[in-house]
């Protein structure tokens, strides 16, 4: 299970196809050092998304 915690880098490291979502919250340089090394809870404040959300269309997804 995804959680707010993990690092958006380790999330995509295993589970590529959920860079569809991050794409959609305005996170557009997935490759960047920053942006993998962020949280998803701080990429959500960054970008100004509800990270519960987010997290739901994760965890939805790889299950």
């Amino acid at each position: 299970m995804i959680n707010e915690n993990m690092l958006v880098g380790e999330v995509l490291d295993s589970y590529p196809v959920l860079a569809k979502y991050f794409l959609e919250i305005g996170m557009h340089c997935l490759g960047c050092p920053m942006s993998r090394g962020e949280s998803i809870a701080q990429a959500c404040e960054v970008h100004g998304v509800d990270a519960k959300a987010l997290l739901e269309k994760l965890n939805a997804e790889i299950s």
